[in-house]
């Protein structure tokens, strides 16, 4: 029996958020902090993802475009194209004072190579 907030095609955002992003390896990078909807057009555009840290002290948050994930059945998470390197250098912040200005997201989008809402 599925979940109400899950088909075998759509899933809530509340079941999106906590799950783990793994690289190419199936290494984990992070989990999925929240992810963030486009109001005009109603599509996703980033998971923020959640990485480093210990216990929630120390983490750190990275949006990712919603594009560059994919989901895994048998990891039971996403896969991006990262690696550790990358996120090093990608746009991050502190949960508690997000910047999403669209100068934050232009850096985003050139970090990735992505266009608006990819």
């Amino acid at each position: 029996m599925q979940n109400a907030h899950e088909t075998t095609s759509l899933i809530g955002a509340n079941k999106v958020e906590g799950t783990k992003v793994f690289n190419l390896s199936g290494e984990e990078l992070g989990k999925i902090h929240e992810i963030m909807i486009n109001k005009i057009s109603g599509q996703v555009a980033y998971a923020v993802m959640a990485f480093g840290g210990v216990l929630g002290m120390g983490e750190k948050y990275c949006p990712l475009p919603w594009s560059s994930l994919s989901y895994d059945t048998k990891l039971g998470g996403y896969v991006a194209d990262l690696n550790k390197e990358m996120l090093k250098t990608a746009p991050e912040y502190d949960v508690s004072n997000p910047p999403w200005n669209s100068a934050y997201e232009e850096r985003v989008r050139r970090h990735y190579g992505t266009s608006y809402g990819s």
